[in-house]
């Protein structure tokens, strides 16, 4: 601790037994009272700040769908939680991805499993995958009639898992259909 940040310790505590000592002579004869008001007025501050801090986390909604057309090119804005997300109609059915270069393969979590009717029961888990969570199990399937904004995109291979799985990925399977792929700091741009 240098002399500056001892000095201004020094400060600070001569200012805050000053504060204090202020408060219990104000309070003879009361001190119930302003130990209530004071922790009254400690949790009101403690509250605002966890609320502030916790403000940027509330607002981290990712948009539905955040796609450009420029040119035969599919441009995808970066979402507040700085992942990009597409949503693809699969059957007549839209589920919800988020693009994911790390994933060599595309997987449905659990929830979208269910809204496809898939029927995990059915399915042969021969494969496995390294999640967040750790390996899970996984079957390959089909996804047929796959379209991104309309345009058809064919069928599509992916993974369903045994494990949990917070949302859907879109991994490298579903990249490599489009010649070139581009990051930038605010926008994935796919072309085909």
């Amino acid at each position: 601790m240098s002399g500056d940040d001892f000095a201004r310790l020094a400060y600070l505590v001569v200012l805050g037994s000053a504060v204090i000592g202020w408060l219990v002579v104000e309070s003879r004869g009361r001190l119930g009272q302003m130990a209530r008001q004071s922790l009254a007025w400690l949790l009101i501050v403690v509250g605002l700040a966890a609320g502030y801090g916790l403000w940027k986390d509330f607002s981290l909604r990712a948009p539905d769908q955040a796609v450009l057309r420029q040119d035969g090119q599919i441009v995808v804005a970066r979402a507040p939680d700085d992942h990009f997300y597409l949503t693809l109609d699969i059957d007549g059915t839209p589920v919800r991805f988020m693009v994911d270069t790390g994933a060599s393969t595309v997987v449905l979590s659990d929830r979208d499993t269910d809204r496809l009717g898939i029927d995990r029961r059915g399915l042969a888990f021969f494969g496995s995958a390294q999640t967040a969570n750790g390996t899970i199990r996984t079957a390959r399937i089909t996804l047929r009639d796959v379209r991104l904004d309309g345009e058809p995109l064919g069928d599509l291979p992916a993974s369903v898992g045994d494990g949990p799985l917070g949302i859907s990925l879109l991994g490298m399977d579903f990249l490599n259909r489009f010649e070139k792929v581009e990051m930038s700091r605010d926008r994935l741009v796919l072309t085909r």
